[in-house]
Parts: structure tokens; C-alpha cells; sequence
């Protein structure tokens, strides 16, 4: 379980990146919801301190228990969807003594664990029907029951992460320009139907959103809080208004946005640290991504590199989601924006997927 690793290999920058981003959250999570701070605090040091612990345990290891890993991710998703508590509409939380935990974010690792398993397992016989369509069921189990919470927004980070999984694993190129060729179109078409409320598993409220985002003007009541970001995040101009300002027609101080500590963490950002702030954030996902994808080059097996390029494609994919719904760039949904919006089970669930990278990096391959 443990082994002798070399200093040398430890990834200091990749922690270097993390932390950084983490405290610049920390601080905009203060300035958005002082009552936060304190807990976003406790997270980032106890998410260091689980990075490291699970940085020393092999993953191959961790890996004998794929298929326990797999059903202990399903049987949190059907638990909280039987007694999860009921919030707005929707069951995404579980409580445990007053401590509420959503475990669709830890499952997001547990699916890159799982994945990173099976995949290497297949490797030469990955562009089989026979595998790819197990494959395909293994990761609709998870994507239904999050679905059904309903939580569509985690749904499609979690299908994009698995479709990234499965075209590092070494899917045929053919297969991803025929499922391109068919999927743009369906989206337009599914677009189209959603608009028309012809597709019954999505929700009245989605279909709101999504209306809200292409006829703001229309839907003031729905748009608002993407609209009043948008315009944060332009008020900031180049250096912005500073943290803990006191400005009366800010997004946090007017109470503009709900929970500005959570989803709309980056107009927060924009309107307080404006266009050189937000790029310092933009950045730092970057350089995290990009790192995990550099200690992805240099794994010793094919579950170290989708690991690494799991945690890769889920800081990425989120990122960009979130951002482009602080931005209008897409219809609002309940995404966080990785290590920098307020939760603790994200921020933990981030820093495993981060403990796991490093340990991938501590046994590089030998040339």
C-alpha cells in the first residue's frame, strides 16, 4: 500500500498552483459570505492534509478495489436519492449529524477511479462493441441516478470527464467523428425540443433557465441573476473594486446574486478583482490541468494517465461551465468553480482527485 518514493518526484508545483488558487477562493469567499471564511479555511487545510495522505498510498492499490469503489459510488447516489434531504426541489444532500454532504461530487472521482480501472483493464480490446457498450452502461447507472436528483449540470461535467476517459483510453478516432457527426445535430434538435417542453426528463425550471438565457428580456424574473453577473464582472474593468469594498451596487452587497459564494463565485470575482484578477484565476485552472496532463505523459500504466487526465478534464470541464455561466455564455446551472466557490465536499472531493495525481507522479515510468 505504501512504498519508498523519492522526493524528487513530488509535485510541488502542481500543489504550488493549488494552493494559490485555493486561497485566492478563500479570500473571495470572505468577501462574499464573511460567515464562510472560517469553514472554507478548515477545508483548504484539511483538503492539504487528505492531498498528501492519499499522495503516499499506491494507487494501484487503491485500484484492487474498482469494483467496491463503483458500487460504494452507486449506493451514495441511491441513498441520497431515498433520504436525501430535500432542498428547493432537489435531493443533492445528505446530513449527518447537522454536516451536509453532496455526494455527487465525491462520486466524480470515484468514476475516474473506477474508469481508470476498467479502461486499462481493456485497453487492447477498447474499440470492441462488446466494451464500449459496457462501458456505456457502467457510466449510465451514475448518470441517471444524478440526473433523477435532478442535477443536469453535474450530469454533463460527468459525462464530459467519461468521454474524455474513454478517447485517452484510446477510442478510435472513427468512432469520435461519427459521434460528432451525430451529436451536433441532435443537439440542435434536442435544443429545439426543450425550447418546444417535448423532452419529459427535463425539469420545468431548466426549461425556464434555459429560456431565460435566450430571451432575457422576456424572463427579467428568471434572468436576473446571470444578467446582474454579467454586469458585475464588467463593473471590475481592469483592476476591479477591491475585496470587502463597500460599494452599495455590488453584486454582494446589494444582494444581486443569491449565494454569490457558490455558482457566481467568478462574478465576485470580476466585479472586485476585475480583468487581471479573473485572469490570475483563469490561469492558475490552467496550469492545473496542464500539470496533471504533464504528470499524465509520464505515468508508468494507462490507469496512472486517466487518472491524471481524469482530474485534468474535471478542472477543466467544470471550470469552464461555471465561468461561462457567470459569463452568459451558457444557460445557469449549480456548478462550482473548482477550489475557489464555497463547499466542503467539493474542496475535499478536489484535493483527493489531487492526492491521487501526485502519487500517479511519484512513480513515473522508467525509460
Amino acid at each position: 500500500m505504501l512504498k519508498m518514493y523519492k522526493l524528487k518526484n513530488y509535485k510541488f508545483i502542481l500543489i504550488l498552483f493549488v494552493v494559490t488558487l485555493n486561497t485566492i477562493g478563500v479570500m473571495l469567499v470572505g468577501s462574499a459570505s464573511p460567515g464562510d471564511q472560517k469553514k472554507q479555511i478548515i477545508g483548504m487545510v484539511s483538503g492539504l492534509v487528505i492531498a498528501l495522505i492519499v499522495s503516499l498510498i499506491d494507487y494501484n492499490f487503491i485500484l484492487k478495489f474498482s469494483w467496491l469503489i463503483y458500487f460504494f459510488a452507486i449506493g451514495l447516489l441511491i441513498v441520497t436519492k431515498l433520504a436525501g434531504a430535500d432542498t428547493k426541489g432537489a435531493q443533492r444532500w445528505f446530513e449527518i449529524g447537522g454536516f451536509r454532504f453532496q455526494p455527487s461530487e465525491l462520486v466524480k472521482i470515484l468514476i475516474i477511479l473506477f474508469f481508470s480501472y476498467y479502461l486499462m483493464k481493456y485497453e487492447e480490446k477498447i474499440n470492441t462493441p462488446m466494451v464500449i457498450f459496457s462501458a456505456l452502461v457502467l457510466a449510465a447507472v451514475p448518470l441517471v441516478l444524478i440526473v433523477s436528483q435532478p442535477d443536469l449540470s453535474t450530469t454533463i461535467v460527468t459525462a464530459l470527464v467519461f468521454a474524455a476517459l474513454l478517447f485517452v483510453a484510446g477510442i478510435s478516432y472513427k468512432l469520435v467523428t461519427g459521434v460528432l457527426v451525430v451529436c451536433i445535430p441532435t443537439a440542435f434538435i434536442g435544443m429545439t425540443l426543450i425550447i418546444q417542453d417535448k423532452i419529459p426528463f427535463i425539469q420545468s425550471y431548466q426549461i425556464g433557465r434555459i429560456m431565460a438565457w435566450l430571451y432575457p428580456d422576456d424572463y427579467p424574473d428568471l434572468a436576473y441573476q446571470q444578467q446582474n453577473s454579467i454586469m458585475a464582472i464588467g463593473s471590475g474593468l481592469l483592476w476591479g473594486k477591491g475585496l470587502n469594498n463597500t460599494d452599495a451596487t455590488s453584486v454582494k452587497n446589494g444582494n444581486f446574486i443569491l449565494e454569490p459564494q457558490n455558482d457566481f463565485i467568478f462574478a465576485v470575482a470580476g466585479e472586485e478583482l476585475g480583468f487581471i484578477g479573473t485572469s490570475v484565476i483563469i490561469i492558475l485552472l490552467l496550469f492545473i490541468s496542464i500539470e496533471c496532463i504533464f504528470i499524465a505523459r509520464k505515468a508508468k500504466d494507462m490507469a496512472g494517465r486517466l487518472i491524471c487526465c481524469g482530474m485534468a478534464a474535471l478542472v477543466g470541464f467544470q471550470s469552464i461551465v461555471n465561468i461561462s455561466v457567470a459569463s452568459g455564455l451558457l444557460p445557469n446551472t449549480g456548478v462550482t468553480l473548482p477550489f475557489v466557490s464555497y463547499g466542503l465536499t467539493s474542496l475535499w472531493s478536489l484535493y483527493i482527485g489531487i492526492g491521487l495525481v501526485l502519487n500517479v507522479g511519484l512513480q513515473p515510468k522508467k525509460y
